[in-house]
């Protein structure tokens, strides 16, 4: 260990999310005694808890329904083949995202066909949308990256001219709001993820889709519960994509903390733009009228690599979303894209860092890590 690590390891940890102090404080207000009433039930499967989540969740985000799911990506993949995507369909999807978004599409049998992102923002550009649209797009799906909702103005309008479908894949943006709406309610399918680092996590995998019209959530409960119309009658071939009771119990509990937790974050992030000004590193900024709820608090320099060993030295983590844009994954290396094709989505990937944030941290973690990264810079 170098002396310059040594001075350093004595500092408390700042780890980039901490779960388990949020389950010491869910559990004191009575979290464990919720799972246990549910578990005595022995109704694992289609129980109360995931049927009133549902309609806690559509309420929350001011749609008609919302359909539970085991997975975030269990969610676009059926609300894909609800709208009936499939072979010799195209569906436009930023280059800059986690896997699932483009993989649900593959999964489907469709062809994924990838924008860049802007570079003010990092989501997809809506700029380039019009050139990404061929007589067999059919649907575009608007990530809200790190949980800032994207440009849903311009997207929205492009596709109504277009006549293509709008799907939101709001993994990253429980509770993000633009002109005081819900994400997820823009479009004809909301997808989210409640895996158990999100804004609103499961103690496990879960995710759900909204949506206002009635008879696509009825298709859509039916693909994910492997077609039934009945116990023993399946119209059509379905999956088994349901979410666990308990996870509806966990999600349910954790509902109305979401909006004190979101307003947190937002105090975070304010806080780390503040003490972080003048140097040299590039904060996305939000799409003017939304409020983010800031899942991901991702910073760009060309010194990606230097700035978070340096942090680790110091007791602190740090996080890289996403290093290989979609375009250039090995797994749509058939798609044939070639290195450049996305020119802000490869530059995003050399130099995006995530500092921790969570709405349990203080202020004085978020300070720690702020002066250390300003002592980075400021030492060169």
């Amino acid at each position: 260990m170098t002396t310059a690590t040594a001075d350093f390891v004595d500092l408390q940890h700042i780890p980039f999310l901490d779960l388990q102090d949020e389950y010491r404080m869910l559990a004191a207000d009575g979290l464990e005694t919720a799972i246990l009433r549910s578990l005595r039930k022995a109704q694992y499967i289609h129980g109360p808890a995931v049927q009133q989540f549902e309609a806690d969740w559509a309420a929350y985000c001011g749609t008609a329904e919302a359909v539970a799911m085991d997975s975030g990506t269990a969610a676009l993949e059926i609300a894909l083949k609800a709208i009936g995507i499939g072979p010799g369909d195209e569906v436009i999807v930023p280059a800059h995202t986690f896997i699932a978004t483009a993989a649900a599409v593959t999964l489907c049998g469709a062809r994924p066909v990838f924008v860049d992102a802007d570079l003010l923002r990092w989501q997809l550009n809506p700029a380039l949308l019009p050139k990404a649209i061929t007589p067999r797009t059919r649907a575009v799906i608007a990530v809200h990256l790190y949980g800032q909702p994207c440009d849903l103005v311009s997207i929205s309008a492009i596709c109504e001219q277009n006549n293509l479908v709008l799907i939101e894949d709001a993994a990253q943006a429980q509770g993000a709001r633009l002109h005081h709406q819900c994400v997820g309610s823009f479009g004809k399918v909301g997808c989210f993820s409640f895996y158990p680092a999100k804004n609103l996590g499961a103690f496990g995998d879960a995710g759900a889709i909204t949506t206002n019209d009635h008879d696509l959530a009825t298709h859509m409960r039916r693909l994910c519960n492997h077609g039934r119309t009945t116990k023993y009658q399946h119209s059509e071939v379905g999956e088994n994509l349901r979410m666990d009771e308990i996870q509806g119990v966990v999600l349910d509990f954790k509902l109305p903390y979401l909006n004190r937790w979101n307003d947190r974050r937002r105090e975070i992030a304010a806080l780390y733009r503040s003490l972080l000004r003048d140097l040299p590193i590039f904060l996305p900024e939000p799409v003017p009228g939304t409020d983010p709820v800031h899942h991901l608090f991702p910073i760009g320099t060309p010194r990606r690599d230097d700035l978070a060993h340096y942090l680790s030295d110091r007791n602190i983590d740090s996080g890289i979303h996403y290093p290989l844009p979609l375009h250039l994954q090995p797994a749509f290396a058939s798609l044939g894209y070639k290195p450049g094709a996305m020119p802000v989505a490869e530059w995003i990937g050399k130099e995006e860092l995530s500092l921790p944030i969570g709405p349990l941290m203080t202020n004085s973690q978020v300070e720690r890590i702020s002066e250390a990264v300003r002592h980075f810079f400021l030492a060169m």
